[in-house]
């Protein structure tokens, strides 16, 4: 049991409680431990593996992984960590994003032993006068202590009656799959706690919360999120994933390697070859190891050899502009957003060339012509077409 314990609380960024863990891991049966996933998108992230690995750690000490697909709380959108509401999607998006989050989901998770539902099965069945019995269990003061509801009143942003249904359902989904644990980051503390309140009224044993923190973007600012276009998805190909890896920051690498690698950045290693680590055993992890050769032979190729003319390259259209809005553009075609500052500072520090020539004033107008390299920084570059 305490190895068990010892591996399952690693990482972790909190556990509410560590102790009614090891209570539940002492009874020596396999744990229900549940996570949910809302499909409002066709792609799982970096950020997404930090829990998902969590999950598997349980899988592999013989535990029950339940995997939640939310196909209904997706139409209604999770509010948490948002100021303002989410947008909709439709039902047919829904169901075309579940089915890839299923087979990336399996990149990381042993399809053997993960029992994999529905939350529309139960949620879609019940009727009004069901969802008003539910809502008696929970105040309207407890919803209003969410950090996030919090603020949007203090700011005057609009908090719909569907929103706050969200917390509600996603309590719910624990009752129905008589979950041990749950699984979630750190924004998911309050949706979490009100299952284990829901699941103490239903005369159920309550579930453990067990939190992971929550992986930066390739800004190293703000979380991962595709709608902030700071991502590395899975899918994505083999050359952009290492790409994009080599564009982060030292500091934020460390943290890559103790959240994605689950292991400390040695101190002796060179940076740059850390880095270098770092994105082939990702690319090798949800691609091949045979792709993540390849992807660093092409970034050699392209940034260390300087050979970019020989290399497949993002197109940037043919145009005339000032040098900042140009590499905001640069980097945006690689799925970077770049803010201005950013841009300038690279510029002002020598990192962009245009063919091989440093150009150092932002507001300097350029034209670019076909074929035409715009190097960005020294791991991307742009092509002009």
């Amino acid at each position: 049991m305490r190895d068990q314990l010892a591996r399952l609380t690693r990482g972790a960024a909190q556990i509410i409680s560590e102790v009614e863990l090891a209570e539940k891991l002492r009874a020596n049966r396999p744990l229900r431990v549940k996570l949910g996933v809302d499909p409002t998108s066709a792609d799982i992230h970096l950020g997404h593996t930090v829990v998902l690995r969590k999950l598997r750690d349980f899988q592999e000490l013989g535990h029950q992984a339940i995997l939640i697909i939310g196909d209904f709380t997706a139409l209604i959108g999770d509010p948490s960590g948002r100021s303002v509401t989410r947008p909709t999607i439709t039902r047919e998006e829904v169901e075309r994003n579940a089915k890839t989050y299923r087979e990336q989901a399996f990149k990381i998770l042993d399809q053997n032993r993960t029992e994999i539902v529905y939350n529309g099965s139960w949620l879609g069945k019940l009727s009004f006068e069901d969802v008003i019995r539910l809502n008696s269990d929970v105040t309207l003061q407890q919803l209003l202590q969410r950090e996030d509801f919090r603020v949007r009143i203090k700011s005057e942003q609009p908090i719909h009656a569907h929103e706050i249904q969200y917390p509600i359902m996603q309590a719910y989904d624990s009752v129905m799959v008589k979950a041990d644990v749950e699984l979630g980051g750190t924004d998911q503390l309050f949706n979490i706690l009100l299952g284990r309140d829901l699941q103490k009224q239903n005369g159920q044993p309550q579930q453990i919360v067990l939190l992971t923190p929550i992986l930066e973007g390739l800004d190293g600012k703000q979380k991962m999120s595709k709608s902030l276009g700071n991502y590395v998805a899975l899918n994505d190909p083999p050359a952009e994933i290492f790409g994009k890896l080599m564009s982060i920051s030292d500091e934020l690498m460390a943290r890559y390697y103790l959240l994605l690698l689950s292991r400390e950045l040695s101190k002796n290693q060179h940076p740059l070859e850390a880095k270098k680590e770092l994105a082939a055993e990702i690319v090798a992890t949800y691609h091949s190891r045979d792709a993540a050769n390849k992807a660093q032979e092409e970034w050699t190729r392209r940034f260390s050899e300087k050979r970019l003319s020989e290399t497949e390259l993002p197109i940037l259209p043919s145009q005339s502009d000032d040098l900042v809005t140009i590499v905001v553009k640069g980097f945006a075609a690689y799925g970077i957003n770049k803010s201005r500052a950013e841009a300038s500072r690279l510029i002002k520090q020598g990192s962009v060339q245009l063919d091989g020539a440093k150009l150092r004033d932002p507001t300097e107008q350029i034209s670019l012509s076909v074929n035409q390299i715009l190097r960005l920084d020294k791991t991307h570059a742009v092509r002009i077409a």
